[in-house]
């Protein structure tokens, strides 16, 4: 099952991040969070890994929808993007909002990840 939205993109990392922090932005997406993959694997298990960054995007207007048909969705919450090495190269992914509506047991569901999923794809297009 493929549950993400993938783009490469021929950026730096810190290039790639600063440019999908800012696509996300022009679709009504905030960074709530910024997990450094690579910097948490180092300091609490002492290994090293390539450069990796989990960013928790939200965009409010669809989260309260969202909230309002199902108030556990927030196990899903926010839209996790990834951003990592790889190799000459950066992949970004989005989670694909769409596969709540096939974990769900509620139709009211589907319109509102398919608006977000529509957002997302603009943000990795502009990449």
């Amino acid at each position: 099952m493929k549950y993400g939205i993938s783009r490469t993109v021929r950026l730096g990392f810190d290039q790639a991040i600063a440019k999908v922090t800012d696509e996300l932005k022009k679709e009504g997406f905030g960074v709530l969070t910024t997990i450094d993959v690579q910097e948490t694997l180092r300091k609490k298990l002492n290994v090293q890994f390539k450069r990796y960054t989990i960013l928790g995007a939200c965009n409010p207007p669809f989260a309260h929808q969202a909230l309002q048909v199902e108030e556990e969705i927030g196990l899903l919450l926010p839209c996790n993007v990834i951003v990592y090495e790889q190799g000459e190269t950066t992949a970004v992914a989005a989670f694909d909002p769409m596969i709540m509506s096939t974990i769900l047991e509620k139709p009211e569901v589907h319109p509102i990840a398919q608006q977000v999923r529509e957002r997302l794809e603009r943000v990795m297009a502009a990449l």
